[in-house]
Order: C-alpha cells, then structure tokens, then sequence
C-alpha cells in the first residue's frame, strides 16, 4: 500500500478515534492486558532499565532475546502476510526489527556474531509459541504483534534514552538500531492507524477473546524472559554505569532519585539508608569533593574544641 493511502486512511480513522466501541480489538486488548502489563513494568529487570541500572553485558543478551523473537515472528508473519485476518497489519518497511537487531549484535558482539550468541530457555519457549501460532491458528499472530511493535513504539522509546546515557553509547545510534523506526514518521499517528486496522478485521467475539488470552501470554513469555535475565544479571560482577547524581528535575517519575528527599530520609534515623546513600555519594566524584571538605571542616572543629 502506497504513503499515499496509508495517510488518507489513517486521516479518517483518527476522526474516528473518540468513538471507540468496548468491544473493539485495540479496546479489549488494551483492558485485557493492562494487569500483566503493569506487572511486566515492574519487573525488577525493568524497573533496574529504567533507573539506569543496567549492565553492558545483559543489555546485550537482551538484544539477543529480542532478536531470536523478532526473527521468529517476522517470519511467521512473512508466511502469513495475504491471511485474511492479518495482511491489513503487515507492515514490513515500518515495523520489522530483526534486521536492525542483526546490526545493533554486530556492533555489539562484532563480525562474527551469529557465532558467539545463543537461544535462552526462557526466550526459546517464546520463539515457539510464536511458530506454533503462524503455523496452527496465524490470526494470533495479531496479538503478539502487538504487544511487541505496539510496545517498541512507546516505552521503547524512553529505554532507548536510559541505554544511551548509562551505557554511554554514540549518540549516531550505533547499537540502538532496534529503536530507532526510520520508516515512522509520527509514532501516535501509526499507532492510532495501527489500532484502527485492528478494530477493521472482520473477527467475531470468540476470536477477539482468544487473542486477548494470546495477548496475555505474550506479556507473561516477555517477564520470563526479564526473570531469566535479572538471575544472570546476578552471576556478573558489580560493573552497573552510574549515569550520575540527578538533580530535583530529573528524576523521571522517581522520587528516591531526589537528593532531597535522599536527606529526608537520612534525618529520619535510617542507619542502613544513610550507610547506603554514604556509599553512592562517595562513589560519585562530586561526592567524594564534598566528602573531604565535611572532613576537613570537621576535623578543624575538634582541633579548635580540643584547644
């Protein structure tokens, strides 16, 4: 389908917007997923993410999760892009992830990277469901597709940012190809077109369940992929980037990242907090500057109280 008529198409779609009905697919996925989706948010792998607490090391064995996901659905989709009940969500030039994911492992891993990677359990389990799907019933196809592009085209975006800073990678991109949709322009409007393909297909009340429940197991396969990597994550060595004392307004959502709040705490008699907060402020070069001039004002004190 030509640029042309997907913006015509998406154009009158988004007049349409405001008169969802509850029984439309993006609406029932969307309620019907919002439990496990939270719980996937706060996994603690995620929740690490987004802090900017992530290893080198399992930020890639991430990338080589999602590429054996994204390898194994896109071919699915590929076998199944004329189905009748998902040709109108194949968007392949927009939405395929698997090649980008190809060169964000060989930055990573270099030229010979297909043979220093390997398929987790936990990811393995993921990869064949998604092949069971395209060959036993491809219309749930639609809903592993989107969770996963869906996903990638909002919090994704936010992680690319956290991954950039706490790994210090270029900002040409290099490694976060994944993120990066050259062929989206506008990432509310695709989706809104997205949603509105979805709510098209010709389905009945039984399959729209069946894909809420796919949906579902979707986001559960996706936290035991996080779990599997949170217990590596355990078997590496304390290598995490600081990406630096925030100030107040940068603190994404998160009100422990506050110094203030920080020395609220502190005041409160929290020994083991204030032990905690003392180690990360003097790993943090402004800390231990800080650090020697308290040291040194207090050392004068005692000498003119000993006088």
């Amino acid at each position: 389908m030509s640029a042309e008529k997907m913006g015509t198409r998406g154009l009158g779609n988004e007049e349409k917007e405001g008169a969802l009905s509850p029984e439309d697919l993006s609406e029932m996925l969307a309620a019907g997923t919002k439990e496990v989706h939270e719980k996937a948010e706060n996994t603690q792998f995620v929740k690490d993410f987004l802090r900017g607490r992530i290893r080198k090391e399992l930020f890639k064995l991430g990338a080589v999760a999602l590429y054996y996901t994204y390898t194994a659905m896109e071919e699915e989709i590929e076998r199944n892009k004329d189905h009748p009940q998902f040709a109108p969500l194949y968007f392949p030039a927009e939405l395929h992830r698997h090649e980008a994911l190809a060169r964000d492992l060989e930055y990573f891993y270099g030229p010979e990277w297909r043979n220093q990677i390997t398929c987790s359990k936990a990811t393995q389990c993921y990869v064949d469901r998604i092949h069971q799907v395209g060959e036993e019933d491809p219309v749930l196809l639609v809903a592993h597709a989107y969770t996963r592009y869906m996903g990638d085209l909002s919090g994704g975006q936010v992680l690319k940012k956290v991954a950039q800073r706490a790994l210090k990678l270029p900002p040409t991109g290099e490694g976060l190809e994944f993120y990066q949709f050259d062929g989206i322009h506008s990432a509310k409007a695709f989706k809104q077109l997205y949603r509105s393909r979805m709510n098209e297909l010709e389905l009945d009340m039984d399959t729209k369940k069946r894909l809420v429940d796919e949906a579902v197991k979707a986001f559960q396969f996706n936290m035991e992929v996080f779990d599997e990597l949170e217990e590596i994550g355990k078997t590496f060595q304390e290598d995490v980037l600081d990406a630096g004392m925030p100030v107040h307004g940068a603190m994404d959502g998160d009100i422990s990242k506050c110094p203030y709040y920080a020395a609220k705490m502190a005041a409160s008699g929290g020994t083991a907090y204030m032990c905690q907060m003392a180690m990360v402020v003097l790993r943090h070069p402004t800390g231990q500057v800080l650090f020697a001039t308290w040291f040194a004002a207090l050392a004068g004190l005692a000498a003119w109280y000993l006088m």
